[in-house]
C-alpha cells in the first residue's frame, strides 16, 4: 500500500474528462468537457497500531472547458465561469475538504456532508477512486463484452485500464481510462460511444498540516467537523433537470398529426411513436387516461399501440381501465392491445395475469376471445425466455394448465384451433406430445397448426416418437391426408436432421403422389440443394442411389413450386426468405407460404410468416377434387407470424353461399391482417463512470407495419389471383447522455427505413398444366436515412446542437425467382412483362 508522511501536503494537478459521440467519430466531432482541479492532500490520522489505516483529507478548487476546440457560437461553455455553471452553492460544496479511510489500499469509507448535492458527492468519490492502490498492483484492466442474445438487441462493449506509478511510496501519477460502445446489431452503424478519462499528476510537496490523534476514525472525523459523514462509497443517483419539459398531453398534441391513418407508411410514424412511448413512461395513470379519452378516432388505435409498449404500471392500469372487452364494437382497440402485449420487449407477471382475467371476463367478441388465447401463448414463451419458467411458478401454471388442457376441453372447431395456435406461440416442451397427436388428426386445419407448430421447436425435441408420427402422417400409413397436411409434414421432416432412410423413402415417395403434390416436393428438394439448407448433405448422399434419383422421378410436370433467396445481405444482418406454392389438381392454389428470416452474429429471428389456404373450390369450376379433398367445406384465410408471435388467422370466406356472395362482389380489395405500430428494440441502461459521472443509455426501434392479403377467382377467365401486401416504416433511434444537474452533453444517432414488398400470384387455369406467374416486388425506398444530433445544455437553459444527415434512395427491384417462373410470366401477361 501506499503511505503518507505527517505534516506533508502532497500537491496533484486532476482532470476528468468526458466524450459522448459516435462510435467510429474523431475527437473533434465529440461532444464533452473537461473538470479540473489542484487537489492538495494530506495525513489527517494514522492507527497507531497500523501503518496501513490511515485517514487522508483532500481539499480542491474546480474549473470547466471544453474539450473540442469550436467557434463561440457552436461552444456552450463559451463565456462561462466554474460558477456560472455549478452555481454558487455547488462550487462551494466541490472546494470543501472531504476525508477518505484508506486501510491496505482499499476505500474503507468517504466522509462529506449529507447536505452537498449528489452530483458534488459523486465527483469527489471519483477523485477517491484514484487514490486506492491495493498491493502495489500498478495496471487494473477490465474488458466487458455483453453479446448479442438476439437480432434487434443492443450490443455494449466496455473496457477500462487504470495505471498508477509510484514514488517514495506514494502516488507519483494515475491515469484511468473507460470506454463503452453500444450498437444496435440489426444496423451498426446506429452506435455511440462514451469515452472517459482520469489523471491525477504529482506536482509537488510542501508543509503540511500535521495528523490529529485519536484511537479510531470516526472520532476523529467528529473532532474535525460535526457534521461530516459516511456518506457511502458508492455513487448515488443523481436527480437531473428539466428545464421546460412538456406535459404528456401538450406531447401528445405536438405528435398527434403523425399518428393519423395516412402517415402510418411513413417514418414519421414510428419516430412520433418512439417519441411518445419515452413521454408515456414518465407519466401518470391519470395523464395516460387523459391522452387516451382526448384521441380522435382515427388516432386512437395509434395511441393504444404507444401506450400498451410503454409497458409500465400506469400505462397498463390506464389500458386495463380504458378498454371495455363487454363491448364488440371496440374491436380494433382491443385487438391492438393484444398484439401489442404479444410484441412486448419486457413482459411481466402483470401483463399476463391482466390477460388472463379478461379470458375469464365476459368478451364481446369471440374473435377477441380467441386473440387473447393465442396473445397469452406468446407471453408465456417471453416470461420462461426471461428465467421467469420457474420463478413465478403458481402464476404461469395457470395459463400453461388451461393452453395445455384446451384442445381437449372442447368439441368447437374454432376453440381447438385457438388453443393449438397459444401452444404454438408458448413453444411449451410439455405441448410437443399434444401437437404430436394432433398432426394425425382427421381435421386438416389442426394438422396445418400441428405440423407448422413442430417446425418452431429446436431440433433436439424432435424425438423418434415425433419423427415417426410425422413420417406416418407424410406416406399416409394409416389413412389418407389432404395434400397440404403431406407438404406441411415433409417440411417438418426435411427441417429436422432427416436420417438417411426418411430422405430415401421421401424420394421414393416422388412420382406415386397427387400430381401437384409431386411437383412440390422435387421444387423442394432442389431448392434445399441449391440453397446448401442443412437437410442437402444426406439429400446429395441419398442421391447417389441412383434408384430414388431417376430422370422420369424428377421431370414432373405441375405449377406447384419451392423457392428461397436472400432479400438483403450486409454485415450486421441477412435477410432471406423463403415461397412455398402448393395448387390443388385444378389449378387453383391450395396453400401458399412465404416467410423472411433475419439472422445476425449467430441469432435467428423470423421477422414475417404470411400462409394462404384455400380449400374446397373445385365445384365452382367444375373440376374433380384431388384424394382425401373430396368433401372439403369451401373455404379460404389467411395466417401471419410476426417478430416470431403468430396472430389470430383471417377468413376471406368459409362456406360454398359465402363464397358465391364473395365471388361477385370481391372488389380486390385486400383484407388486414394486421396494422399498427411496434416497439421492436427496447434497450435501457445507466452506466457508472469511475469519474462519477454517470452516462444513461437508451436505444429503442420502432416499426410501423401494415399487412394485408386478398383472393380473387374470375369464373369469366378461368384465373385466380393471391396478394400479400407489406407496407412498413422503421426508425431505430439510440441516446447516450451524461447527464448532471449541472450541464447534459450527448449524441442521439438515428436510422430510418421505407419498405414495401408485394407478393402477387396469378393462374390461369384453362389449361393444364396451367400458368401460373408469381411476382414478388420490392418498390423503390423512398430512402435510408441517417442522422447524428449532438447535443450539450447547461442548467441555466442554454444549449447548443449540432446535427448531420446522410441520405439515400434505394431502387426498387424484383426479386429474383427461378427461371421456369419467369418463363410463365412471359405467357401470362405478354414479353412486355
Amino acid at each position: 500500500s501506499a503511505w503518507l508522511n505527517n505534516n506533508q501536503l502532497y500537491k496533484f494537478s486532476y482532470t476528468t474528462e468526458v466524450l459522448v459521440g459516435k462510435a467510429k467519430g474523431s475527437k473533434q466531432s465529440n461532444s464533452g468537457y473537461r473538470i479540473s482541479s489542484d487537489v492538495g492532500v494530506n495525513l489527517a490520522w494514522r492507527d497507531p497500531g497500523s501503518k496501513d489505516d490511515q485517514l487522508i483529507q483532500i481539499l480542491s478548487n474546480v474549473r470547466i472547458e471544453p474539450l473540442s476546440q469550436r467557434p463561440k457560437e457552436k461552444n456552450v461553455l463559451y463565456g462561462s465561469t466554474a460558477e456560472s455553471v455549478f452555481g454558487k452553492k455547488k462550487l462551494a460544496a466541490l472546494t470543501k475538504p472531504f476525508f477518505v479511510h484508506l486501510k491496505n489500499g482499499k476505500t474503507k469509507a468517504f466522509y462529506s456532508y449529507w447536505t452537498e448535492p449528489g452530483s458534488v458527492k459523486n465527483l469527489k468519490r471519483g477523485l477517491a477512486s484514484l487514490l486506492q492502490l491495493q498491493h502495489l498492483t500498478l495496471i487494473f484492466v477490465c474488458d466487458q463484452d455483453q453479446e448479442p442474445g438476439d437480432v434487434l438487441g443492443v450490443n455494449r462493449k466496455s473496457r477500462s485500464v487504470t495505471v498508477f506509478t509510484l514514488e517514495d511510496g506514494f502516488i507519483r501519477s494515475a491515469v484511468a481510462e473507460e470506454s463503452h460502445g453500444l450498437a444496435v446489431n440489426v444496423r451498426r452503424s446506429v452506435s455511440a460511444k462514451v469515452l472517459s478519462r482520469q489523471t491525477l499528476t504529482r506536482t509537488g510537496t510542501e508543509a503540511g498540516p500535521p495528523e490529529a490523534a485519536g484511537k479510531d476514525v470516526s472520532s476523529v472525523v467528529k473532532s474535525i467537523d460535526d457534521k461530516l459523514a459516511a456518506v457511502g462509497v458508492v455513487a448515488e443517483k443523481v436527480k437531473t433537470y428539466c428545464n421546460g419539459c412538456p406535459s404528456l398531453f401538450e406531447h401528445w398534441q405536438t405528435q398527434q398529426k403523425q399518428l393519423e391513418p395516412a402517415g402510418l407508411s411513413k417514418a414519421t410514424a414510428p419516430r412520433s411513436f418512439l417519441a411518445l412511448i419515452q413521454s408515456i413512461r414518465k407519466a401518470s395513470k391519470v395523464e395516460i387516461l387523459k391522452v387516451l379519452k382526448s384521441a380522435s378516432k382515427t388516432s386512437l388505435p395509434q395511441v393504444v399501440d404507444a401506450v400498451t409498449s410503454a409497458q409500465t404500471e400506469a400505462s397498463l392500469d390506464a389500458m386495463l381501465e380504458f378498454l371495455n372487452f363487454k363491448d364488440s364494437k371496440s374491436f380494433v382497440l382491443q385487438e391492438r392491445f393484444l398484439y401489442a402485449c404479444g410484441f412486448s420487449s419486457h413482459p411481466n407477471e402483470k401483463m399476463l395475469k391482466a390477460l388472463l382475467d379478461i379470458s375469464k371476463g365476459k368478451i364481446g367478441s369471440t374473435d377477441i376471445e380467441e386473440t387473447v388465447v393465442i396473445i397469452m401463448g406468446a407471453l408465456v414463451n417471453k416470461l420462461c425466455q426471461k428465467g421467469g419458467c420457474n420463478l413465478p411458478v403458481k402464476l404461469l401454471k395457470v395459463p400453461e394448465k388451461m393452453i395445455l388442457e384446451g384442445p381437449e376441453s372442447t368439441q368447437v372447431d374454432s376453440k381447438v384451433q385457438m388453443y393449438l395456435l397459444a401452444l404454438k406461440n408458448s413453444l411449451l416442451p410439455e405441448a410437443i406430445p399434444i401437437f404430436t397427436k394432433y398432426a394425425e388428426s382427421e381435421v386438416g386445419a389442426y394438422s396445418t397448426i400441428a405440423l407448422s407448430s413442430l417446425q418452431r421447436y429446436d431440433v433436439k425435441f424432435m424425438t423418434k416418437a415425433v419423427k415417426q408420427t410425422v413420417n406416418r402422417v407424410y406416406h399416409q400409413s394409416r389413412r389418407i391426408y389432404e395434400k397440404n397436411v403431406r407438404a406441411a409434414a415433409a417440411d417438418v421432416i426435411l427441417s429436422s436432421n432427416p436420417s438417411y432412410m426418411e430422405v430415401k423413402n421421401l424420394l421414393l415417395s416422388i412420382g406415386n403422389l397427387p400430381h401437384e403434390l409431386n411437383k412440390y416436393m422435387v421444387s423442394k428438394i432442389q431448392d434445399i440443394l441449391r440453397f446448401h439448407m442443412s437437410a442437402s448433405k444426406v439429400i446429395r448422399h441419398v442421391m447417389e442411389d441412383m434408384n430414388s434419383h431417376n430422370y422420369n422421378r424428377f421431370a414432373k410436370v405441375g405449377s406447384s413450386s419451392s423457392f428461397s433467396g436472400f432479400m438483403a445481405q450486409s454485415a450486421d444482418v441477412t435477410s432471406t426468405y423463403s415461397l412455398d406454392i402448393l395448387y390443388s389438381g385444378s389449378g387453383i392454389l391450395r396453400r401458399s407460404n412465404m416467410n423472411i428470416y433475419g439472422a445476425s452474429k449467430g441469432a435467428t429471428l423470423h421477422g414475417l410468416q404470411v400462409a394462404i389456404e384455400a380449400q374446397g373450390m373445385e365445384s365452382m369450376i367444375a373440376a374433380t377434387p384431388d384424394e382425401g379433398e373430396e368433401d372439403l367445406e369451401s373455404f379460404a384465410g389467411m395466417s401471419a407470424l410476426l417478430f416470431d408471435v403468430q396472430l389470430r388467422p383471417v377468413t376471406f370466406f368459409k362456406g360454398y353461399s359465402d363464397l358465391m356472395s364473395k365471388m361477385f362482389s370481391m372488389s380486390g380489395e385486400p383484407m388486414n391482417v394486421v396494422k399498427g405500430l411496434i416497439l421492436l428494440t427496447d434497450h435501457s441502461e445507466v452506466l457508472q463512470l469511475q469519474s462519477g459521472l454517470r452516462v444513461g443509455a437508451e436505444f429503442q426501434g420502432g416499426l410501423a407495419i401494415d399487412i394485408s392479403g386478398g383472393m380473387e377467382v374470375s369464373l369469366w377467365y378461368r384465373e385466380s389471383k393471391t396478394s400479400v401486401n407489406n407496407r412498413g416504416a422503421l426508425v431505430v433511434m439510440g441516446n447516450v447522455t451524461v447527464d448532471t444537474d449541472f450541464m447534459k452533453t450527448g449524441v442521439e444517432v438515428s436510422f430510418e427505413t421505407e419498405a414495401s414488398l408485394d407478393f402477387v400470384t396469378t393462374v390461369q387455369f384453362s389449361e393444364y398444366p396451367f400458368l401460373v406467374c408469381i411476382q414478388m416486388d420490392k418498390a423503390t425506398f423512398p430512402y435510408r436515412y441517417e442522422s447524428m444530433t449532438k447535443y450539450e445544455s447547461l442548467s441555466s437553459g442554454k444549449t447548443v446542437m449540432l446535427s448531420k444527415k446522410k441520405k439515400r434512395r434505394l431502387p426498387g427491384s424484383e426479386f429474383p425467382l427461378h427461371q421456369e417462373n419467369s418463363n410463365m410470366c412471359n405467357r401470362v401477361f405478354g414479353p412486355s412483362w
